[in-house]
């Protein structure tokens, strides 16, 4: 049976250019890029073209790029890092209320350090209102954490605006862009975010490796303690092969990103258009103007999504009901009911997340094959029998 994989948001594959380069600086770059000596110099070179190439992707200076072990490192570093370097006896952290758990729980534990934290609504479109960011802000606001894409629905944030608003009350704004980096062009200046957050396996590098952007000048405290690592920001000796795994997908992200905007985009619209046409009681979820060209988050009446993906999965399709790192939870997606959905309707709902591997000839075959799934599906729901 044929296989074929439309969960691109949760994991992407290894690309065969970033596997080749990491093989040969595993094999031959085993230097400690701390050390002095010839092959110490060697791993430092090639971290630094790492830097560079991570750096290039967002628009920002090298030494910006902080490596980290991935995202959620990442977000945590950003805020950890900048709301207990505040020295303000009170605190206080906005955030919105479909981050990443990645965010979420961080805010979480801060709350618990006795740290106050809002969470500014969405709208069913899923964009956050610059202007609710505004009334959020307090004179102890020490900082602003708004994800660039969602996970879920695709949907992209107003940063720039965010920032301005950030900037007039001089409070530092930190950005989850996970799921932007390689899907939509980024620029870090034009943004004016202070802090930006990146993750490896969203690119086509392995898991396990990310990197934080942050802004000259933006004042933070390490969460990890041991050597003057990453010009004090992260200690630990540097993971070269990882960096530099990053730096190639980064690399490759940059140099295709026009064409797989264009691509991806137009395999989403058939995609949906195939499903909407052929499927009654189904809609899209959220903006459909202002998303990433590579998402989908559809609800289906009638039926549960996790019922669906088995069915889909049995079929050779891989697709999901939303975060992976949230799969196995009871509850419905927070991010869908947070946009206003019933809970029934968010437990319906499934995300299909495109890449490049996915061609028009897969998009047609998984269309027919929601089309069945879902059929079979209402016939055996009881949901469906009991509103007949």
């Amino acid at each position: 049976m044929e296989r074929y994989y439309f969960d691109h948001n949760a994991t992407t594959p290894v690309s065969p250019e970033v596997i080749q380069t990491m093989l040969g600086c595993l094999a031959e770059v085993y230097g400690n890029a701390s050390s002095i000596h010839h092959f110490g110099q060697m791993a430092k070179q090639r971290l630094e073209m790492a830097r560079r190439q991570s750096a290039a992707l967002v628009n920002c200076r090298p030494q910006e790029i902080v490596f980290t072990s991935g995202g959620t490192e990442a977000d945590n570093l950003a805020l950890f890092g900048v709301v207990r370097y505040s020295k303000r006896p009170q605190r206080h952290l906005v955030a919105t209320a479909i981050e990443h758990p990645a965010v979420l729980n961080a805010c979480a534990q801060l709350e618990r350090e006795g740290v106050e934290v809002t969470y500014v609504r969405v709208g069913a479109s899923g964009v956050v209102d610059p202007d609710d960011i505004r009334r959020a802000l307090r004179p102890s606001t020490v900082l602003v954490s708004v994800m660039h894409v969602n996970n879920e629905l695709g949907t992209m944030q107003p940063m720039a605006e965010i920032a301005r608003v950030t900037r007039e009350a001089a409070v530092y704004l930190h950005c989850d862009g996970v799921q932007a980096l390689g899907k939509i062009p980024v620029d870090v200046p034009s943004l004016g975010v202070d802090l930006y957050s990146m993750s490896g396996h969203k690119i086509y590098a392995p898991k396990g490796l990310g990197a934080l952007f942050v802004r000259k000048g933006t004042r933070m405290s390490s969460i990890l303690f041991g050597g003057h690592h990453e010009r004090e920001r992260r200690p630990g000796t540097e993971n070269v092969p990882g960096a530099v795994a990053l730096g190639c997908a980064a690399e490759v992200a940059a140099g295709d990103l026009a064409t797989q905007v264009t691509e991806l985009a137009m395999l989403r619209d058939r995609l949906e258009k195939g499903i909407l046409e052929r499927i009654p009681d189904a809609g899209v979820n959220g903006a459909r103007r202002s998303r990433t060209p590579n998402t989908s988050n559809i609800y289906f009446d009638g039926i549960d999504g996790e019922a669906l993906v088995i069915a889909l999965d049995l079929r050779g399709f891989a697709v999901s009901t939303g975060a992976a790192c949230s799969s196995g939870a009871v509850e419905p997606s927070h991010v869908l009911t947070a946009i206003g959905l019933t809970a029934e309707r968010a437990r319906a709902s499934i995300r299909f997340s495109l890449g490049r591997s996915n061609t028009r000839e897969q998009v047609d075959a998984l269309i027919h094959a929601v089309e069945d799934s879902v059929r079979h599906l209402r016939k055996i729901s009881p949901v469906v029998h009991a509103n007949a």
